[in-house]
């Protein structure tokens, strides 16, 4: 299965997360000190509240960096779905390949958390550098007032972290840096994956499929869904932000990985116990080099 076919079949399933954080101000650890990690995703899922028109979508980087006018097509198109669209600060800035450093990446996605206007925040794009801040993120202000998480590629950081620590529900999916140009004119694949954002966002129930594979085994079965970009789960391997995957259906994705690199990753799972009570496995999209 093509990369976009899977994220136009699985994008709003989401990464399950959740939001019980504790005070701490930003530069500080929020998790540190606690014991929530060890059973947030034992807790019930929470699914943060759907949006409704006029609702605001806040979009700030967490990895790397992008100019205003790359964000502006996925600004218009939201904004014609009827809800407002707050742009962060750091949104044109760049330190190395970031958009902005650690400092002022973490203020900035705070600043969304914290801001009760704002329902939703959708990450501008992936890359790097969300590993970096995510343990500087005060994610308290979720525990009363969730919003839905959006992204995928690096954004699996916050996906497993917030999987693993809170069980509060998150979306994998494209992000500002993938809507096409002109919507009207795109293939009809991208526009029913950027739609897609849409309807998860407002509770629009969906019908997935996907193209039948000859490794495929057949089944039917039940639960929460939870994964991402396979380097980034293999990265996150043995930290705080680790999920759990017993009793869960894990999805999986990448691209740009060399073969044997994919071999090694898969074997970590295997070695950590993350392939040993699945309730079920999902292969999307992985691009080879």
């Amino acid at each position: 299965m093509k990369r976009k076919q899977f994220l136009a079949s699985m994008l709003p399933l989401g990464a399950v997360a959740g939001a019980f954080a504790s005070e701490n101000p930003i530069g500080t650890p929020t998790l540190t000190d606690t014991k929530e990690h060890e059973s947030g995703s034992d807790l019930p899922i929470k699914v943060p509240p759907y949006l409704k028109r006029g609702d605001t979508i806040g979009i700030a980087c967490t990895a790397g960096f992008i100019m205003p006018e790359e964000i502006k097509p996925s600004v218009d198109l939201m904004t014609s779905w009827g809800f407002k669209v707050k742009v962060g600060n750091t949104i044109g800035k760049k330190d190395f390949s970031f958009g902005g450093t650690d400092l002022e990446r973490t203020q900035d996605f705070q600043q969304l958390i914290d801001d009760p206007n704002v329902k939703a925040i959708m990450c501008a794009r992936g890359g790097y550098g969300s590993v970096r801040i995510i343990d500087q993120i005060n994610f308290n202000p979720l525990k009363e007032k969730p919003k839905w998480i959006i992204g995928f590629s690096d954004i699996t950081v916050m996906h497993c972290h917030l999987n693993r620590n809170f069980n509060l529900a998150s979306i994998h999916s494209k992000m500002c840096n993938s809507f096409p140009d002109v919507f009207d004119v795109a293939e009809p694949i991208v526009q029913d994956t950027i739609m897609s954002i849409k309807y998860a966002l407002t509770g629009v129930k969906m019908k997935y499929t996907a193209p039948p594979n000859e490794k495929n085994r057949t089944g039917i079965v039940e639960g929460t869904i939870v994964g991402g970009n396979l380097k980034t789960i293999e990265t996150l391997s043995g930290t705080k932000s680790d999920i759990k995957t017993a009793d869960q259906i894990l999805f999986l994705e990448d691209t740009g990985e060399y073969l044997y690199s994919i071999d090694r990753m898969f074997w970590n799972l295997k070695r950590t116990g993350k392939l040993a009570k699945l309730k079920g496995l999902i292969i999307g999209g992985f691009k080879i080099k």
